[in-house]
């Protein structure tokens, strides 16, 4: 099957963005790749290199490199005297989840449905704002999906360029920092794979993220307890407590599993 190629839009800026990270040690970076096109297909393409950020992930690079690509289109004049933005991506983080970002999560105080905070929520409103911005500037913008590592030689320099980013981080990212531990289970995370049910359970935190917009922790734990039919599984739940990465603790957790959350710490194991 041959892969998809985003076809860069007549009389727009096209924006090709990427996200990378690196786990060791953990750093993030980005790549943007500004193409313009004229009314005979004539390509003027702007390949600028960007420092990376220390302690990032990969969704969060996803969407620091659109944050970054509009915040210098605004200050660069880059997109000057056309009336149109398109964002090419190979982040479906991206791409399906900006509808929801700037029509419900933004109206709901950054809460899913489901009543769960939402990650990288800070990033989100920047993101929001740049695209609200752009509008009043005159600016329509628009996501499209490109396959990841597919022939679009404009992807390809992208990633190459996100991928050079992660190598030179700053000391200090403007990002929630996530810490992270390597789990002992074989199990990959299931997002809902631990049912909550009110059940006390031991667990192990494998990832550690502070949502300030929420005031809550963003854990990925792993279940210890032998007993539990959950034995092994990952999943991700939030604490209004801190719960340190790597450190196990026995919990009872509350009855709702799409709004998971830590309802009480016995005590900490380790």
């Amino acid at each position: 099957m041959t892969a998809r190629i985003s076809v860069p839009v007549e009389n727009a800026l096209n924006i090709y963005t990427d996200g990378s990270s690196f786990s060791s040690p953990r750093a993030g970076g980005i790549g943007v790749v500004y193409v313009r096109v004229d009314s005979i297909g004539n390509e003027e393409v702007i390949n600028p290199a960007y420092p990376g950020f220390e302690s990032a992930t990969n969704n969060q690079m996803e969407l620091q490199a659109c944050v970054t690509a509009l915040q210098d289109v605004r200050r660069r004049d880059l997109a000057d005297g056309l009336g149109k933005i398109v964002i090419h991506t190979d982040s479906m983080y991206v791409q399906g989840n900006v509808g929801s970002a700037i029509f419900e999560w933004s109206r709901n105080r950054w809460h899913t449905r489901a009543g769960t905070p939402v990650a990288n929520t800070e990033q989100w409103k920047t993101l929001v704002g740049e695209i609200k911005t752009a509008k009043n500037l005159g600016f329509r913008v628009d996501f499209k999906w490109v396959k990841g590592h597919s022939k679009d030689p404009h992807n390809r320099a992208a990633d190459k360029a996100a991928r050079r980013s992660a190598k030179s981080p700053l000391k200090k990212p403007p990002l929630n920092p996530v810490s992270v531990r390597r789990k002992r289970t074989k199990e990959s995370v299931e997002l809902g794979s631990v049912h909550m049910e009110g059940q006390r359970l031991t667990v192990r935190v494998i990832t550690c993220e502070y949502l300030r917009s929420h005031g809550v922790w963003k854990l990925r734990y792993e279940v210890l307890s032998k007993a539990s039919p959950y034995h092994g599984k990952v999943d991700f739940i939030y604490s209004d407590e801190f719960m340190k990465d790597g450190c196990s603790y026995y919990i009872r957790v509350n009855k709702d599993t799409a709004n998971p959350r830590v309802a009480k710490i016995f005590k900490r194991l380790d």
